[in-house]
C-alpha cells in the first residue's frame, strides 16, 4: 500500500469518525480568504460579528413604557432603606448615649444590659421615624404622580413639603410651618443634586 492509498483511508476513517468527510474548497476560495483574520465579515458564516455586539440593554423594552422605575416601584427601596439606615444610626446614637450614662459604673453584666437596652431602644425609634418619613414621601408622590400623569421635580419638591407638614402636624401651626419648610429645604436640595448633571449639561438627568 502506497502514501496515498493510506492518508486516503486516514481521511475517510476520520470522516466516518466525525459524522462526515471533511470539506473541500478550491484555490478561488481559499484566496479570499484574509491571512490575518481582521476582516469583520466572516467567509463561512456570512454574519457580520458587529452585529453580535450588544451594546445596548440585555432586555426587552415594552413599547411606550418608561427606562425609569415609577415612585411606586421606588417606594419599596425609599422605606427599607430608610428603615434600616435609621436603625443602624440610632444603634450607634444608643450606644453613645449607653457609654455616657454608665461611665461611672463598673464593667458589670448590668451595665450591659443597660447599655444593650439603650442601643435597641434607639435603633427602634430612628427606624420607626426615617420609615414613617419614608412611607408618607412616598404615598405623596405617587399620588402626585398618578394624578399630574408625569414624573418631575414639582411631584418631588411638593411630596417633600407635605411630608414634612404632616409629620409635624402634631405640634400646631408652627409646627406645619417648620416641617413644611424642613420638607421643603430637604426635597430641593435633592432635586438640585438630581438635576445637577443636566443643569451643567454632563449627562442625562436621573430618575426622581
Amino acid at each position: 500500500m502506497d502514501n496515498s492509498q493510506g492518508s486516503g483511508g486516514l481521511k475517510a476513517s476520520l470522516g466516518g469518525l466525525f459524522g462526515g468527510g471533511a470539506p473541500e474548497y478550491s484555490n478561488t476560495e481559499l484566496a479570499g480568504v484574509p491571512l490575518t483574520g481582521m476582516s469583520p465579515l466572516s467567509p463561512y458564516l456570512n454574519v457580520d460579528p458587529r452585529y453580535l455586539t450588544q451594546d445596548a440593554d440585555e432586555f426587552i423594552q415594552l413599547t411606550g413604557t418608561s427606562k425609569t422605575r415609577g415612585r411606586f416601584e421606588l417606594a419599596f427601596f425609599t422605606i427599607g432603606g430608610s428603615c434600616m439606615t435609621g436603625a443602624a444610626f440610632g444603634a450607634l446614637n444608643g450606644l453613645r448615649m449607653g457609654f455616657k450614662e454608665t461611665r461611672d459604673m463598673a464593667w458589670s453584666k448590668p451595665r450591659n444590659v443597660q447599655i444593650l437596652n439603650m442601643v435597641t431602644r434607639q435603633g427602634a425609634s430612628w427606624a420607626n421615624t426615617l420609615g414613617s418619613v419614608a412611607l408618607l414621601y412616598s404615598v405623596f408622590g405617587v399620588v402626585l404622580e398618578k394624578a399630574r400623569g408625569e414624573e418631575d421635580a414639582i411631584n418631588t419638591i411638593t411630596a417633600g413639603t407635605l411630608t414634612g407638614m404632616l409629620f409635624k402636624s402634631a405640634g400646631g401651626l408652627k409646627g406645619v410651618a417648620r416641617g413644611g419648610l424642613a420638607g421643603l429645604a430637604l426635597s430641593g436640595a435633592y432635586t438640585l443634586y438630581n438635576a445637577w448633571d443636566q443643569i451643567t449639561g454632563t449627562s442625562s438627568p436621573r430618575p426622581y
